[in-house]
C-alpha cells in the first residue's frame, strides 16, 4: 500500500504535475471548502527540494486567487446574510471588520475563520486589490512558516 503513495507522490511531484496540482489544491483549499494544501506543498518540497520556493509561490498566488473567489461569494451573497444582520456576534464581527478594514485578510490564513473572512470582506464591499494584497502577504508568511517548519521536522 505504502508503494502507491509513494509512486502517486513521485508523480505529483514531476515539475510539469507538481505546481500545477499545488495551484489547484491550494486554490480550491483557499474557497469554503474544507481542504487543507499544505501535505501538498510539503509532499512536492520533500520529493524535490529544488522547487522550494516555486511551490511556495504557486501556493501563495492559488491561494490569493481562491481568496479573491471567496470574496466574490461573499460580495454575492449579501442578501442571503442579511437575515443574520440583527445577530449579536455578527454585528460585533462586521463592526470589528469594519473598523480594520482590507487589514483583516492577512487573517485569512487562519483555520476555519480565514475562509470566511474574506467572504465577509467581500460582503461588506471592502476594497478589492488591498484585500488581495493582506490576503497574499498572510497566506505567502503562512506556506513559508509551515512548509519551512514541515521540511526541518522531518527533513529536507
Amino acid at each position: 500500500m505504502d508503494d502507491w503513495i509513494k509512486q502517486l507522490l513521485e508523480m505529483l511531484a514531476l515539475p510539469e504535475y507538481g505546481l500545477s496540482t499545488v495551484f489547484v489544491v491550494s486554490f480550491i483549499s483557499a474557497t469554503l471548502l474544507p481542504l487543507g494544501s499544505e501535505p501538498v506543498v510539503f509532499g512536492l518540497v520533500k520529493l524535490s527540494p529544488d522547487l522550494f520556493w516555486p511551490a511556495i509561490l504557486v501556493a501563495t498566488v492559488g491561494n490569493t486567487l481562491g481568496g479573491a473567489v471567496t470574496w466574490a461569494m461573499g460580495l454575492a451573497s449579501h442578501k442571503v446574510v442579511d437575515r443574520y444582520q440583527h445577530s449579536k456576534h455578527h454585528l460585533r464581527a462586521l463592526d470589528w471588520l469594519e473598523r480594520i478594514g482590507p487589514k483583516a485578510c492577512l487573517l485569512s490564513w487562519l483555520p476555519i475563520v480565514g475562509d470566511p473572512l474574506c467572504a465577509v470582506a467581500g460582503w461588506l464591499k471592502l476594497p478589492f486589490w488591498p484585500c488581495m494584497v493582506y490576503m497574499a502577504i498572510g497566506k505567502f508568511g503562512r506556506y513559508l512558516t509551515m512548509t519551512a517548519a514541515l521540511v526541518g521536522a522531518f527533513g529536507g
